[in-house]
């Protein structure tokens, strides 16, 4: 397009920034699943009990989107080296960085000439020994002044032969890979990676949530500081009130969700 594009006004910014999504996710990768509301039930898995109790732990289970790998991989660590393979087991190949089947030549007809041959990497052996990058096939972007947690699945089982690393991204002021860390803690083993099963969930946060300043708001009283707040506070909870013949399980999910729906 010729001639120079105008500036918008302050106005026009601040309402485009309130109406955009607070998480955006772009797929690069064709047919990458699309990523998934998490799951108040975690895909099934919480005991009965805890679906229907215990509304702490549904919260953090549906707190974000689940993100899935964009293809079914098996890696291996060999106390040395990592190896992979995408056909089940037949050829391994050690590996540095890899690229998904394909995906160099569909992002090269699509991106600006300038950036050819710089489509994101699908696997990436770090500096440190097994640790393995994983990209998820989609870039994502937030809201100003708004960040994402990428962290292992909340409340499901993890694998025992590798370990997630937490991380936070600043994807306001980053148009970022959305990627994740794992540390492969069993060695000669074929670790599977299914594109069915969650790899990552995504959370979003705002800034202030994780800044310093936030982060020092911190105090820890002591019990005579208790206060007749407090005390009244203790008297609602269930351990105070064991005794009361009316207390019904599930005392605290149930207000939670009332209190959710008139917000």
């Amino acid at each position: 397009m010729g001639g120079a594009s105008r500036a918008p006004e302050a106005s026009e910014t601040d309402d485009s920034e309130e109406t955009r999504p607070v998480v955006e996710l772009f797929r690069i990768a064709p047919g990458a699943l699309e990523p998934m509301r998490a799951d108040r039930g975690a895909l099934g898995t919480l005991p009965t009990a805890a679906y229907q109790y215990c509304e702490p732990v549904c919260l953090a289970s549906a707190f974000g989107w689940y993100v899935f790998a964009p293809i079914d991989f098996h890696a291996m660590f060999d106390g040395t080296e990592l190896l992979w393979t995408d056909d089940g087991g037949s050829e391994w190949s050690p590996l540095e960085t890899e690229h998904l089947p394909g995906l160099p030549d569909v992002f090269d007809a699509i991106a600006p000439e300038d950036v050819r041959g710089f489509a994101p990497p699908f696997l990436t052996a770090t500096s440190q020994p097994g640790v393995l990058q994983i990209w998820t096939g989609f870039m994502i972007r937030t809201r100003p002044g708004w960040s994402v947690l990428v962290r292992p699945p909340a409340n499901l089982a993890r694998s025992q032969h590798y370990e997630p690393y937490e991380g936070i991204l600043e994807t306001d002021r980053f148009f970022s890979p959305l990627f994740t860390n794992v540390r492969i803690t069993t060695t000669d083993r074929p670790i599977a990676f299914s594109r069915g099963r969650p790899l990552v969930q995504v959370q979003p946060l705002e800034r202030s949530t994780y800044e310093e300043r936030s982060l020092k708001s911190f105090a820890v009283r002591e019990l005579s500081e208790l206060g007749p707040s407090e005390w009244d506070g203790y008297r609602k909870t269930v351990v105070a009130r064991r005794r009361d013949e009316a207390l019904r399980p599930g005392r605290y999910a149930a207000a939670a969700r009332r209190r959710a729906r008139t917000e």
